[in-house]
């Protein structure tokens, strides 16, 4: 660890140096030899370093979600070439520079707080050895010596002997019970945040390697920190600590704010959202309107929770619009809805086309009908009768004759009769 260490003394000198101004600060309120003074400044350090890093956690949500969006493409690549994995490999280095991803954008917190990590393992080892390092002289090294947190020296580790925790003024049994205390929670709060992440923050509607993978990391980072934290001294257990605790908080935030699309955590929240603006009949939020904009945007696309919160806000008499606020709906009985295939459905209001009622058997037999919305019957009348019929024949027009009735039976509803008479012979 120390020759890992040494490869980054070139950024040893900023982090001793941020150090020792943090200290100048809390040493004023709670003494210069006090473990406050000293662990604070570490604590100082580590936000620090975490607010300048929240650009690169911005691009690490992206790349996550690019690479989940990714997952059924990558997994039709392995099951087309899992004979050959070379053509694998430049098929999915093609399908990421396709689609602008970078699977080690996801990584990128942590790869960029490695220097600083390594650098305040530097300074406290030289603590631990009595040794000035980077802008922290004789006088400050003294003070650091003194300080403890809860009875355990900055620079005492889990694996030290009794006799060095001796020297710096402790007994082993408060060394290992305060690193053992540290060890657990900073494991705790490690499963946590990446608990959190699976069971909320994940597309459930995507079953691929890509999840299994994150579970097994979700078990496997807990472990890493347990086995080597007994070998980080104090301060550097501080400083871990400290950054589990942001990020989780960190996480907090965005899976309640800017969840993944499809997750348990978007059903949250946009529920939260309807009864928002529903209750205000507006967007009051920047964030509001950005991610009812990425909805609207979708069309056809949407998941099935967005569906349900356009059916929310259109039942209330609500639109969305494209540019993400909500303005009242003209014509509430006519809003349209989204079915659960994104077909789009008219109201309920709608007016529903009425079908003819059936008549009865004894109305077609009579030959009398019922248009719908008369009570009054109806009966032929003298221009149903053929134009050809000849005058002097009126003993035939006031008989039936044998097209009438047919005729009158078939305009009543009557499907089966007599035939249509024939015209009469020549003679």
């Amino acid at each position: 660890m120390d020759t890992i260490a040494s490869l980054f003394s070139f950024i040893t000198t900023p982090v001793s140096w941020v150090i020792v101004q943090f200290h100048s600060v809390y040493g004023k309120i709670f003494g210069p030899d006090t473990g406050w003074a000293w662990g604070l400044s570490i604590v100082s350090l580590v936000i620090l370093i975490r607010i300048c890093l929240i650009p690169l956690f911005v691009k690490q949500i992206k790349a996550t979600r690019a690479m989940q969006t990714l997952q059924p493409e990558m997994k039709k690549i392995q099951e087309r070439y899992k004979s050959d994995k070379q053509r694998q490999s430049e098929e999915m280095m093609k399908l990421y520079k396709e689609t602008g991803t970078n699977p080690l954008s996801s990584c990128l917190p942590i790869l960029a707080q490695s220097p600083f990590f390594f650098a305040l393992y530097h300074v406290l080892n030289g603590i631990a050895t009595g040794k000035t390092i980077g802008v922290i002289d004789d006088q400050l090294l003294a003070s650091a010596r003194k300080a403890h947190i809860f009875g355990a020296p900055l620079a005492a580790k889990f694996t030290d002997s009794a006799d060095k925790v001796a020297q710096l003024g402790a007994t082993l049994t408060d060394v290992r019970v305060v690193t053992a205390i540290m060890i657990v929670m900073m494991s705790a709060s490690q499963f946590y945040t990446q608990r959190q992440l699976m069971t909320k923050n994940v597309d459930t509607t995507v079953k691929t390697p890509f999840m299994q993978q994150q579970k097994m990391l979700m078990y496997v980072f807990p472990v890493m920190f347990a086995v080597f934290g007994i070998n980080f001294p104090v301060g550097v257990l501080v400083y871990w600590l400290t950054t589990n605790v942001w990020t989780m908080g960190q996480q907090m935030y965005v899976i309640h704010n800017n969840p993944t699309p499809g997750s348990k955590a978007q059903a949250a929240y946009l529920e939260r959202l309807t009864k928002h603006v529903t209750h205000h009949g507006k967007t009051r939020r920047r964030s509001e309107r950005t991610i009812i904009k990425a909805i609207v945007t979708k069309g056809r696309d949407r998941n099935e929770f967005e569906r349900k919160f356009i059916n929310a806000l259109n039942k209330a008499g609500l639109a969305a619009q494209t540019d993400g606020t909500v303005v009242q709906s003209d014509n509430a009985a006519a809003a349209q809805t989204v079915a659960e295939d994104g077909t789009p459905t008219t109201g309920a209001a709608a007016p529903k086309r009425q079908q003819p009622k059936r008549q009865s058997k004894s109305q077609r037999q009579s030959g009398t009908a019922k248009p719908a919305g008369s009570g009054t019957p109806t009966s032929l009348s003298k221009s149903d009768e053929p134009e050809d019929a000849k005058p002097e024949s009126a003993a035939k027009k006031t008989t039936s004759q044998p097209g009438s009735g047919s005729r009158s039976k078939a305009q009543s509803g009557q499907r089966k009769g007599p035939q249509r008479p024939k015209s009469p012979s020549k003679k």
